[in-house]
């Protein structure tokens, strides 16, 4: 086995190395926030979800995705014994590498996964979990990371728009996909039973456990210093390793910004300090900081706090739509996406606003057309909804035979 003794090459692997960790973390963090706003008698499937998303969209990923996103031989490397460099002069090697990319993608189809709550399949949302981790997101990651038509100086938009479209580590192309994915799946799968009247009046619809959603909206949080502190890729050089720090201190910045900006709007428009919107203003300045958390610590502060604020606003406006989220999925990953990746082109000088613009259009399109279309064959075919029978009694023995709160669903039935 070749020896590395290259102390920036194993910098760099070590940043990818925690980086990958916190980012898999996240995974734990998804789970908590979505198993505490929905009810008690859907908890089991949404953590069978998680963990499945994880698991099935690595697998997926390994076997087809990566190959889609960066091909050339990269993925037959993947099966050679031994430590493999990422290439003559590479900065890390290519199995660390893979480690880090499979986390983003598993990312990207957890989103889907709270907006759908209540009321899918479990069945076919594996199946969409497998197709979002083979070919959307790998798509979209292959035009912009991978070098495609958005992404790389030599690429249509570069050339242009003088500029590449640029998304330092996903708000666009991990957290708009999900969200672009989550709104197709949420048009066909219908809104909840119940949580809207007939005359057009919204129904809150509490979730079982606030302290499962706060504890879970801190794993985010600190996993995200994992998905945008090694998205740098190096940590070998002074530049590298000041780099890092204000990727970290800006995204920090970002979901403090976001909390207290949706904690103070929501407390001026319902006159109370509403800890649902709390949290997902803490989550919507981490998603809209994401696509330019290197700028400067300003512009992070002021993309977290414009995001904190977009939250308060979409949920409402999602809800008189009648697009039901249980989670607000929408407002935070897809509303607050869109917007990070966009202030780039503001606040950023060297960054072209229409080139952020093209690739925002060009995904939102994509994604979204590209997943309801799978959703709408799923629907056809296996169905993507469970009977009004289970949506009322719960999906968790339908779907899984277990109950994550057996005594106190028993008492409430």
């Amino acid at each position: 086995m070749e020896t590395f003794g290259d102390a920036s090459y194993i910098l760099n692997t070590f940043l990818l190395i925690f980086g990958g960790a916190l980012v898999m973390w996240m995974a734990a963090g998804f789970a908590m926030l979505e198993a505490g706003l929905v009810r008690s008698k859907n908890v089991t499937v949404i953590l069978t979800k998680n963990v499945g998303i994880l698991s099935l969209g690595s697998v997926i990923y390994f076997l087809i995705g990566w190959d889609v996103m960066y091909g050339g031989g990269e993925w037959g490397n993947l099966f050679q014994f031994g430590a493999v460099a990422g290439g003559e002069g590479a900065d890390y090697g290519l199995h660390i590498d893979f480690f880090f990319q499979v986390m983003f993608a598993a990312t990207a189809a957890s989103i889907v996964s709270g907006t759908v709550a209540e009321r899918i399949k479990i069945v076919p949302f594996f199946i969409f979990t497998a197709l979002i981790a083979a070919v959307i997101y790998p798509i979209v990651g292959q035009w912009t990371w991978g070098g495609g038509w958005l992404g790389g100086d030599e690429g249509w938009v570069a050339t242009t728009f003088g500029a590449a479209f640029s998304d330092f580590a996903g708000s666009t192309i991990v957290h708009s996909v999900g969200g672009w994915a989550a709104l197709a799946a949420a048009l066909l799968l219908g809104a909840r039973a119940g949580k809207y009247s007939p005359d057009g009046k919204v129904r809150p619809i509490p979730g079982s456990n606030l302290a499962l959603a706060t504890l879970g909206t801190f794993i985010l949080w600190l996993g995200w210093f994992g998905f945008n502190g090694a998205s740098e890729l190096a940590l070998s050089t002074k530049e590298n390793a000041d780099n890092v720090g204000l990727v970290l201190a800006s995204t920090h910045l970002g979901a403090s910004f976001g909390a207290v900006a949706a904690g103070i709007l929501s407390k001026i428009i319902y006159r109370k300090i509403d800890l649902t919107f709390v949290l997902n203003g803490a989550l919507a300045g981490l998603v809209a900081v994401t696509a330019g958390p290197n700028i400067a610590l300003w512009v992070g502060a002021v993309e977290g706090a414009v995001g904190g604020i977009l939250v308060v606003l979409a949920v409402p406006l999602f809800d008189k739509l009648k697009i039901d989220d249980p989670v607000g999925a929408l407002s935070v990953h897809l509303v607050a996406g869109i917007w990070g990746t966009l202030a780039v082109g503001i606040f950023n000088p060297d960054q072209s606003f229409a080139a952020q613009l093209v690739g925002v259009l060009a995904v939102g399109v994509f994604v979204f057309v590209a997943s309801g279309i799978v959703w709408y064959i799923l629907k056809l075919t296996l169905g993507i909804r469970v009977s009004p029978k289970d949506e009322h009694d719960g999906t968790d023995l339908e779907e899984t035979g277990l109950e994550a709160y057996p005594e106190f669903v028993k008492n409430a039935k």
